[in-house]
């Protein structure tokens, strides 16, 4: 037992890394397997197949074929928890400073994390409709999602070095403006592939989802800055008489 009469104690800079740790390990871990058992089939759309097409989308990585899908659903969900730890704690270590924020916060993340349940376990195999609904509910509540945290992120309880807070916002700022800055070509491609169905425009797309998702993932992971002030502690429980 430490000298603070806890059982445990566990720092808070877990939480974002093991949430970073297990979307990365999702994504790349479905591409990789994509690309070794099914690389022709994945990289075929409705227009074209290889080689005017060579690199597989999102959707088709990670929902079209088993072995990977089922790779993809297992990690996405051990993701969930320490996504909704993020959440959880945000919202504690906010909501003296900016209570209005801080429940605006956490209740557009929650929202967020449901929809990307929707798209993640609703393949665009499965029902393709559902699938772009909660792909699209996704990225349009990202927006207000990190906006909401660079605006304040530096009103935490963490003053413990305000220096690394004002770099961390800065580097937020610079995701989110890569985030969104993708979301443009992102349209052009798929319009090209969809409606002109020009070869290889789709293969130009995936590239533009693929960063997208690698925005996502870095945004989430700069919280390793701020909960490295966090520590959780397990205290034992006060024991209860016993009733006659």
């Amino acid at each position: 037992m430490a000298a603070d009469g806890s059982i445990q104690r566990v720092n808070g800079w877990w939480i974002p890394f093991l949430h970073t740790i297990f979307a990365s390990t999702a994504f790349l871990g479905a591409l990789v397997i994509g690309c070794k058992l099914h690389y022709y089939k994945i990289v075929k759309n409705a227009y074209f197949g290889y080689p005017n097409e060579w690199f597989p989308s999102v959707s088709a990585t990670i929902g079209d074929r088993y072995p990977g899908r089922s790779f993809f659903q297992v990690f996405i969900a051990l993701t969930c928890p320490t996504r909704l730890l993020l959440h959880i704690f945000w919202y504690v270590l906010l909501s003296k400073a900016a209570p209005g924020k801080a429940k605006a916060l956490f209740w557009i993340g929650f929202l967020r994390t449901w929809t990307c349940g929707g798209w993640v376990y609703v393949t665009s195999s499965d029902d393709h409709d559902a699938h772009d609904v909660m792909m699209i509910s996704y990225m349009l509540l990202t927006l207000p999602y990190m906006l909401l945290m660079i605006s304040i992120g530096n009103k935490s309880l963490f003053t413990h070095n305000l220096t690394r807070l004002a770099a961390n916002k800065s580097r937020r700022k610079w995701v989110c403006s890569l985030f969104f800055g993708t979301i443009a070509p992102l349209v052009y491609y798929f319009i090209q592939h969809k409606v002109h169905r020009v070869a290889g425009a789709y293969t130009t797309y995936a590239f533009f989802e693929w960063a997208l998702i690698v925005f996502d993932v870095m945004f989430d992971s700069l919280a390793m800055v701020e909960f490295q002030a966090l520590d959780m502690s397990i205290l034992p429980g006060k024991a209860k008489e016993l009733r006659s």
